[in-house]
């Protein structure tokens, strides 16, 4: 199978092409090698790699010359403080930027698997077929790229899926997250921010996990706008992820509770149709704890990032808008 992975020198697509990998398959890794797009994360991988944004005609040119048999799309903007901080970036690249990837399919005939989150449902908890109720502008984002893909199916005959995962957590995710912000701030000698009272739920999967279980869907997937959740089935509060990531770390984290995030969700929790297993939660910790700790070399250049640094970063310095 030809593959080109979108966005896979992300933390998701870059955990994809190692699957990929372990399958036999060498993938296309199409990157604009954006602020959490980096090559260091595919050190060890087997991959072709072309510098592209999913916005540009450079995508199409690119698969008309690669001719891939399917394409998986994990180029987005993610970060939920960032999507309050700038909301246009979201707009263009998680919108225009998957009808641009739907264009390039309608053109080049190939299977797309478009991966969407949990956050798209809102508070409520989930199956396949519930109504979106977005909240940040990223979920926004999201959802309206969702529709996009299922608009193209009808519309032009597209062979697409939709993958929504609950929280992704593991190795090589950029520092702006919870887990690594926590594990690094913690083992810097630094505060974690907690936002508002802490008891904010998700649903938490291992990274590896997510990426083996959308192989796996993609392989026997009917290609008719079919939406696929991916929940962990691990639901915890922030302040039970702190709680966990001392005992695994063997420390104390500081914590400091700062202003809740605007519009921010209590909890997210989906059910699925699917059947697979999942790391148990604090056996996933433990695994990103020690590559964190083993890997300075890896997070060290990017701490100094304003959505690491700070406390409440949304809430400086205005809305680009």
């Amino acid at each position: 199978m030809r593959v080109m992975v979108l966005g896979g020198a992300g933390f998701i697509g870059s955990a994809f092409v190692r699957e990929l990998n372990k399958r036999g398959i060498k993938p296309i890794v199409y990157d604009l090698l954006t602020y959490a797009g980096r090559l260091e994360s595919l050190k060890d991988t087997d991959y072709e790699f072309v510098k592209g944004d999913i916005r540009d005609e450079k995508l199409h040119e690119t698969i008309a010359k690669c001719m891939p048999e399917v394409v998986v799309n994990f180029a987005a903007e993610t970060h939920v403080d960032r999507s309050i901080y700038s909301p246009k970036d979201f707009l263009t690249t998680n919108i225009l930027g998957t009808v641009n990837v739907l264009e390039a399919s309608r053109r080049h005939n190939f299977k797309y698997v478009h991966i969407s989150t949990d956050e798209v449902y809102g508070e409520e908890c989930a199956d396949e077929n519930s109504p979106l109720n977005p909240s940040s502008p990223y979920s926004a984002a999201k959802a309206s790229a969702d529709l996009f893909v299922k608009a193209y199916v009808r519309t032009y005959g597209a062979k697409a899926i939709i993958v929504r995962p609950s929280n992704n957590y593991g190795p090589r995710q950029f520092p702006e997250k919870l887990i690594p912000k926590i594990i690094i701030r913690t083992m810097l000698g630094l505060h974690a921010p907690v936002y508002g009272d802490g008891k904010a739920e998700r649903d938490w999967i291992f990274v590896e996990d997510t990426a083996r279980i959308i192989y796996d869907v993609l392989e026997r997937a009917n290609w008719g706008g079919e939406v696929y959740n991916i929940p962990g089935g691990q639901r915890y509060s922030v302040l039970d992820v702190i709680k966990t990531v001392g005992e695994v770390m063997g420390k104390d984290v500081k914590v400091k509770f700062v202003s809740d995030r605007p519009g921010h969700d209590r909890r997210y929790c989906m059910t699925t149709r699917l059947k697979y297993e999942v790391t148990p939660f604090k056996e996933g910790i433990r695994k990103t704890v020690d590559w964190y700790v083993k890997n300075k070399w890896w997070w060290e250049p990017l701490i100094n990032d304003k959505f690491f640094v700070e406390d409440e970063p949304w809430s400086k310095g205005g809305v680009n808008t």
